[in-house]
């Protein structure tokens, strides 16, 4: 079955060319030209991607991002005609996986949502095992599941990957370049920025207090490091 894409998009004829270009390499697309009807056709169809525009009538892309995020791990790429630093931020706050500046190339959209979900699609090393527990944490490296106790969390693809990367390498301290270079390699990102903001985020998802985090610990001017134990450190 071909992998199903989502494209949120007001404007007709972007939202008819992102769809042509995403066909023409073989994937089923659907699309909306409202945010409160992409977010129901969103649940309708559980796609395997969203590309989510940030200016929709009804319903803005920031709040359907927030939503579909708040029910799901589903990637979402955002378009956006801002250039403006803190849209993106803010995006990537609310669990977008990756955003595009308009005006963009075809082309340049399409490697992005390919990219997105062949990381998607990554299973883990088969060095690893498919669960890790760590306290009240489990990962499912497959399923790409968390739990924290009995409760699910919904992480985006990039603060899974994060995680991950942390998680595999327990009570070891990661430098922030190491983590850039596993979670973004070969993306184009806000450097340390983009970093500190899925931390941040993650943090939310994840600690019992965010503001004082025992899982995810800062190591001062090195990086981060996830802690088997819940420790004053």
């Amino acid at each position: 079955m071909n992998e199903r894409v989502l494209v949120i998009e007001d404007e007709v004829l972007i939202a008819d060319s992102v769809a042509y270009a995403l066909r023409k390499e073989g994937y089923d697309v659907s699309t909306v030209h409202d945010g409160a009807e992409g977010l129901a056709k969103a649940r309708e169809l559980a796609p395997d991607l969203v590309v989510l525009d940030l200016m929709l009538p009804s319903m803005d892309g920031f709040d359907v991002c927030r939503a579909i995020r708040a029910e799901s791990g589903t990637p979402i790429v955002m378009l956006t005609a801002r250039g403006e630093e803190i849209d993106r931020v803010v995006g990537l706050e609310l669990g977008a996986d990756d955003y595009v500046i308009k005006p963009f190339s075809m082309r340049e959209l399409v490697a992005r949502v390919k990219s997105v979900l062949r990381r998607s699609r990554m299973l883990p090393d088969d060095s690893n095992p498919d669960v890790m527990r760590v306290g009240d944490l489990t990962v499912d490296y497959r399923r790409r599941q968390v739990k924290v106790g009995d409760n699910a969390v919904h992480l985006s693809l990039k603060e899974f990957e994060l995680l991950r990367a942390l998680v595999r390498n327990c009570d070891r301290v990661m430098t922030r370049s190491v983590l850039l270079d596993t979670v973004w390699s070969g993306e184009t990102c806000d450097s340390t920025r983009t970093l500190d903001v899925h931390i941040r985020w993650l943090r939310e998802k994840i600690e019992e207090d965010p503001s004082v985090p025992k899982k995810i610990v800062t190591v001062r001017g090195v990086g981060y490091m996830f802690v088997s134990q819940s420790d004053d450190r």
